[in-house]
């Protein structure tokens, strides 16, 4: 089967990457923003503004579920598995975060991004009930930063490429890789409104956190480009989902 051959590949690679991290291990606070770093006040705000999306990610999952696309469900359970693998390479950063790839792109050149949000709910909880990493305070901040921000400024950078001719692999390449760049940001600047800079405030916090952050996450984001246009290809090529479908 060609899915069996694109997973083969999907999880070689994965491999590959899971085996350098155990082999140069390091010791790691949590994934995204971990359990009990932000005051209660913030972990609602967070969750207040990412319900929306949430909602209306639900409304776009339903639709693709109920949609006659071929492979759509198959496909959905792909980008899930995607996100799930990937956000779970992490690497220490910030005190109370760390860097990992988002995986995020893939899910929304294929579907849009309105349904990353739940998908990435789904993601982020089993992580924080199961893995210990992130948290359910901090779900809304994670959630905002990862399946929201991201995807929106993925899915915005992908069309203006495709809009401009420009090639579909540089396209997805650019999609997944200032997805990733902007979920860091976002969460950079999550932290620095809680730990603002006492002398110089909260634009000082974030240039710091920023800068942190840009040791891990430049490479983290390249490499996670290249991968999502590999395994996007793939699927492509095998006749398994039609380009522009259900976005």
């Amino acid at each position: 089967m060609q899915f069996k051959k694109i997973l083969k590949t999907l999880l070689a690679i994965t491999g590959a990457m899971i085996f350098f991290l155990l082999a140069f291990p390091t010791r790691v606070q949590a994934m995204h923003i971990m359990e009990g770093m932000l005051p209660p006040s913030w972990c609602i705000n967070w969750y207040v503004i990412s319900a929306p999306f949430f909602i209306y990610g639900l409304y776009r999952l339903q639709k693709i579920i109920q949609s006659s696309q071929k492979n759509a469900k198959v496909m959905l359970a792909l980008c899930g598995a995607f996100v799930f693998v990937l956000s779970s390479l992490k690497l220490p950063s910030v005190t109370g975060s760390c860097s990992h790839p988002t995986g995020v792109g893939l899910g929304t050149v294929m579907f849009g991004p309105g349904v990353m949000s739940v998908i990435g709910v789904i993601v982020l909880l089993f992580q924080a009930l199961l893995l210990a990493h992130g948290g359910l305070t901090t779900l809304g901040a994670n959630e905002f930063s990862m399946t929201i921000i991201g995807p929106i400024v993925g899915f915005l950078v992908y069309k203006l490429c495709r809009r401009f001719k420009v090639n579909r692999s540089v396209s997805i390449f650019l999609c997944a890789m200032l997805a990733d760049w902007s979920t860091y940001i976002t969460t950079a600047f999550q932290l620095a409104i809680v730990f603002p800079d006492p002398h110089a405030g909260v634009m000082a916090a974030l240039i710091k956190f920023l800068g942190i952050f840009a040791i891990t996450q430049i490479p983290l984001a390249i490499a996670e480009g290249l991968l999502t246009v590999i395994v996007y290809n793939l699927v492509i090529s095998n006749d398994l989902w039609k380009e522009t479908a259900l976005q």
